[in-house]
């Protein structure tokens, strides 16, 4: 890891902190597995983590260049200035507003390279997915209905 004389990123970390940070992953979490699940019961078929396009999206439908993020509360942003108030009352605060706001500028970036590529981003909250799967579905449905509606104009 790292040497006591190195700056770390997080600053100082205690070893429950560590040990709950190293546990979070970046693919297959449930909420991904969520969504994934319910696609897969309706007809869709899609890539996961597909890396052939900017940004790995969690999700694509391929067929109808659809590229779907399943985006966690915290890391993501989610109501980032009630969010950013709590933050800065903790431990490690700039480190941890640096952090999001790094992220959901990358996400801005990824989205714009996407939709110049011509695909159809969609960013759904973890808490959205577990809270209302089929609601999810539904709005991805409406998305290709529309792709399919333009395409006949």
């Amino acid at each position: 890891m790292n040497d006591q004389n190195e700056s770390n990123f997080f600053g100082e970390v205690s070893e429950a902190r560590h040990k709950n940070m190293s546990r979070i992953r970046s693919k297959d979490t449930g909420i991904e597995l969520a969504l994934r699940k319910a696609l897969w019961e309706k007809g869709y078929r899609y890539r996961k983590n597909y890396r052939a396009l900017p940004g790995t999206p969690d999700i694509a439908l391929t067929k109808y260049r659809i590229a779907i993020f399943c985006d966690g509360e915290f890391f993501h942003g989610k109501d980032w200035e009630e969010q950013k108030k709590r933050i800065l009352k903790g431990k490690n605060a700039g480190c941890w507003i640096r952090k999001i706001e790094c992220n959901m500028e990358r996400d801005t970036e990824k989205d714009q390279m996407l939709r110049f590529a011509g695909w159809t981003v969609i960013h759904f909250w973890g808490k959205e997915i577990l809270k209302d799967t089929d609601e999810c579905i539904k709005v991805i449905e409406e998305t290709i209905f529309e792709q399919k509606i333009s395409e006949t104009e």
